[in-house]
């Protein structure tokens, strides 16, 4: 398997390149998934989403909010779909996927869309997600332009992760806006979910891949940053060392996505 995953195996504003203030919002959970499938049937995965599952999604009360495909061949660009969803809850999530996959429409496509062989390659991948108290409001919506976005996964050692969402809250998002970067939304693993007091996920927009490796040179040579870094890590750094210790991944938003 060559792509690098995000997570080891482990609400509809216009997006903004500011750091918003967090805002009182009903306490809805997100849902990362992954799909990888099998060799020539990234294309029917994708029809099979565009013309039944996300309006199935919609009918049995998933929201979709964005879905892409990754940029490069290393990180699944020909064999893998990543989406984001919102649920007004973990045992409504389940409750709906349930519903989902009883629906006669449903399991006709999927019948009809599996006549020249299996999709997938395994079992999707699923993480229920909290978003931060930091994080702005979770967009569902086309930008005017062009542009790719970025998913970055924080691994942090054991106690850290407060000391991360201060970074992020105090210096990190205002740098990130300094630097030409437009923040999409900010997650945690959801309550009693693996890994929920050391991960930080992340999604964040740029014009390009080429501008957003721009922006992070940038960025990390910032005075402000390296202070920030310096000051938060006097006691060690707040995350486990490389690779695991952050990952990114640049996609690009699929036509039928809401988020693009």
């Amino acid at each position: 398997m060559t792509r690098r995953h995000l997570l080891p195996v482990l609400s509809s504003l216009f997006l903004t390149c500011t750091a918003p203030a967090a805002e009182n919002v009903p306490a809805e959970v997100y849902e990362l998934r992954i799909y990888t499938t099998n060799e020539g049937k990234l294309d029917a995965l994708q029809a099979r989403f565009r013309d039944h599952t996300c309006r199935l999604f919609e009918k049995h009360g998933i929201t979709n909010v964005g879905y892409w495909v990754p940029i490069a061949k290393e990180d699944g660009a020909d064999n893998t779909l990543i989406y984001i969803l919102k649920h007004k809850s973990i045992e409504g999530a389940k409750a709906s996927f349930a519903a989902f996959g009883k629906d006669p429409e449903w399991q006709a496509a999927r019948k009809a869309s599996e006549e020249g062989g299996k999709i997938l390659a395994r079992a999707p991948e699923s993480y229920f997600l909290s978003t931060t108290d930091y994080s702005p409001p979770v967009p569902c919506g086309a930008s005017t332009g062009e542009r790719v976005f970025e998913m970055r996964t924080y691994t942090t050692h054991p106690g850290k992760l407060p000391a991360l969402h201060d970074r992020f809250k105090n210096h990190t998002m205002k740098l990130f806006s300094k630097h030409g970067m437009c923040h999409v939304a900010y997650w945690t693993p959801a309550e009693g979910q693996p890994d929920a007091d050391i991960k930080l996920i992340y999604i964040l927009s740029h014009a390009s891949h080429e501008a957003g490796l721009a922006s992070f040179t940038a960025f990390r040579a910032d005075p402000d940053w390296i202070t920030a870094k310096g000051i938060s890590e006097k006691e060690g750094s707040l995350t486990v060392p490389q690779p695991e210790g952050v990952k990114s991944i640049y996609m690009r938003a699929t036509d039928y996505s809401p988020l693009r």
